[in-house]
């Protein structure tokens, strides 16, 4: 993909009002890269989630995963919409809560932006953007929007809440729950090229906070191919402006 695509795709991505209406806090921090090697380097990223779990562990010594702010604020979201934070967690919490057992190793991509959410504290999700169908978009469900999942084994078609807070392509819903479940079909792989990132921020994650765990994403992506193209777009309430 050209960087024009990525640009293109960038664009068309949106945000719901009725999401806004909910969190006018939210923003959404999105990262298109091409270019990208199928077979860098796994030992940095091995570093990485060594680092993260480093850090994980440092900042639960003074209290209990559901304190940290941001987590506290992505509970309080979830509520919001109907889902009980204690039964389905973003993944932001999942991930801090799994760091002293060890954090998954998936792939070299999802392991690079495992690293980074847990460092920073911030729910972040990976997808292969070919396998998108058309741009993404975030949204409170009707119910009648299609998930496809895999159950033992064997494909299966769920369907989200009504009002459930959700990202979709023209395909079907690729993350329920806001950034709980991503979908199979957009998966990264380790023959994934080209890839969407999505960083989702509520206060009290400031602006500043938000670029730094995209930039430091983005310092290690650039690295895994000779040459990666990055583009980035900031999704937030029209009262702020998307930029």
């Amino acid at each position: 993909m050209t960087t024009a695509d990525l640009q293109t795709f960038l664009a068309g991505a949106s945000v719901d009002d009725a999401v806004f209406a909910l969190r006018p806090d939210y923003r959404a921090l999105l990262i298109a890269v091409d270019g990208l090697g199928p077979a860098a380097a796994e030992g940095d990223a091995e570093e990485l989630l060594v680092a993260a779990e480093a850090a994980a562990a440092a900042a639960l010594e003074a209290g209990l995963v559901e304190e940290l702010p941001h987590v506290a604020a992505w509970r309080d979201a979830y509520r919001a919409f109907g889902a009980k934070p204690q039964r389905t967690r973003n993944s932001a919490e999942a991930l801090l809560r799994r760091a002293a057992k060890g954090l998954p190793r998936v792939n070299r991509l999802t392991d690079v932006y495992n690293a980074v959410s847990v460092r920073h504290q911030v729910p972040l999700g990976g997808e292969d953007l070919a396998r998108y169908a058309g741009p993404p978009r975030l949204l409170r469900a009707d119910g009648t929007e299609t998930f496809e999942t895999t159950v033992d084994g064997e494909t299966v078609v769920e369907h989200p809440e009504p009002g459930e807070v959700v990202w979709c392509d023209d395909a079907g819903v690729t993350c329920r729950r806001w950034n709980w479940r991503q979908a199979p079909r957009t998966g990264l792989t380790p023959t994934t090229t080209s890839a969407l990132f999505i960083l989702d921020a509520l206060d009290p994650l400031t602006d500043d906070q938000l670029d730094e765990a995209a930039d430091e994403l983005v310092s290690h992506l650039v690295r895994l191919g000779d040459d990666v193209r990055v583009e980035r777009r900031v999704l937030r309430a029209p009262a702020g402006g998307a930029d």
